[in-house]
C-alpha cells in the first residue's frame, strides 16, 4: 500500500552579508567590501538589498573590489537589480567608504564603469566628507542634435521648467525615459531644471533602474549644469546645483567640443551599517 509521498531533503544556503549604507545629498547606497570577492551581486539579491520595504533599502548597491593598480574599484548597480554605468554621487560615497576602511587617505584614483576617475576628501566634520569627484570630459556635440541631451557617464535628458515644485517627475520623466527617442540606449535617465540665476539651477530627477525620482543624482547634476552654463554662455564656471535632498557644486570649463575639467563636489555622509541574510 501506498504510504505518501518520499522524504525529499532541501539545502538552504544562507549567507550574511554586511553592508554599510550612505548618502549623498539624499541619493542613498548601500555599499559592501567585496575585496575578497564573495559577493557575486546576482540581480534578484541586489534588487532585494535595495528594496524599500523588504530590504536594506537605496537607490542602488556599490562594490568595492581590488584593482591591480589603482586604489579600487567601483561597481555599481540599479536598484532593479542591474549592473549600471557610472553614478556620480556613489562615486562620492564610495570614495567616503574607502577611507573609512583604511584605504586612502583624502586623495585617490579609482576605476569605475566610464574608466579612471581622481577624487579627494576636502574635509570630514561629524561622519560627513565633502567630497570632490573628477568626472570624465562630456563630448557637447549630442547638442547640436538634440539639443537637451548629454552623456556625463549616464545618459541625461534635460528640460527646463517654470514652476519645478509643482510639477510630478515620476509622471513626466516616465514619459521621455520610455520613449521611442531612446530605446536604442535602453532608456535615458531625466532632469527637470529651474534656472534660479545665471551660476545656480534646482533640479529634480527621474532616474533609470529606480524608474522613480531620487533625492539627488550626480550625473544628472553635472549634465543640467553644464547644459545651464552652456545656455548662459558660461565657458568656465561653478554652478550651485539645488537638488530635492540637498545641495551639489558642478565646475567646468569648455574647451573645443568638450567640457572638460569637470568636478563634482559635496557630501558624502554614511547613515548606518548592519548585517542582512541573503
Amino acid at each position: 500500500m501506498y504510504s505518501g509521498f518520499p522524504s525529499i531533503k532541501y539545502s538552504k544556503i544562507n549567507m550574511n552579508i554586511k553592508f554599510y549604507k550612505y548618502h549623498g545629498a539624499g541619493n542613498d547606497f548601500v555599499l559592501i567590501d567585496n575585496r575578497k570577492k564573495f559577493f557575486k551581486a546576482k540581480p534578484k539579491e541586489v534588487s532585494f538589498i535595495c528594496d524599500r520595504h523588504f530590504g536594506v533599502g537605496a537607490d542602488g548597491l556599490m562594490l568595492l573590489e581590488n584593482h591591480d593598480s589603482l586604489d579600487f574599484t567601483m561597481r555599481y548597480f540599479n536598484a532593479d537589480g542591474h549592473e549600471a554605468t557610472m553614478c556620480g554621487n556613489g562615486g562620492r560615497c564610495i570614495v567616503a567608504f574607502a577611507k573609512s576602511l583604511g584605504i586612502i587617505e583624502n586623495a585617490t584614483q579609482f576605476m569605475a564603469s566610464d574608466g579612471a576617475h581622481n577624487a579627494v576628501i576636502k574635509e570630514e566634520e561629524k561622519g560627513v566628507c565633502q567630497v570632490k569627484l573628477e568626472m570624465q570630459d562630456v563630448d557637447l556635440s549630442s547638442l547640436k542634435t538634440k539639443p537637451y541631451f548629454l552623456d556625463t557617464g549616464s545618459p541625461h535628458h534635460i528640460q527646463i521648467v517654470d514652476d519645478i515644485d509643482k510639477m510630478q517627475p515620476n509622471v513626466a520623466g516616465a514619459e521621455i525615459r520610455y520613449s521611442d527617442e531612446y530605446k536604442a540606449i535602453g532608456g535615458t535617465n531625466v532632469n527637470f531644471i529651474q534656472p534660479l540665476g545665471e551660476r545656480k539651477i534646482k533640479i529634480r530627477t527621474y532616474e533609470r533602474g529606480v524608474e522613480w525620482e531620487t533625492l539627488a543624482c550626480g550625473t544628472g547634476s553635472t549634465a543640467a549644469a553644464i547644459y545651464h552654463g552652456i545656455n548662459k554662455h558660461l565657458s568656465n564656471a561653478k554652478i550651485q546645483v539645488e537638488a530635492v535632498g540637498g545641495n551639489l557644486e558642478v565646475s567646468y570649463e569648455i574647451l573645443g567640443n568638450f567640457a572638460r575639467n569637470i568636478f563634482l563636489a559635496g557630501p558624502a555622509e554614511m547613515v548606518f551599517y548592519g548585517q542582512i541574510e541573503i
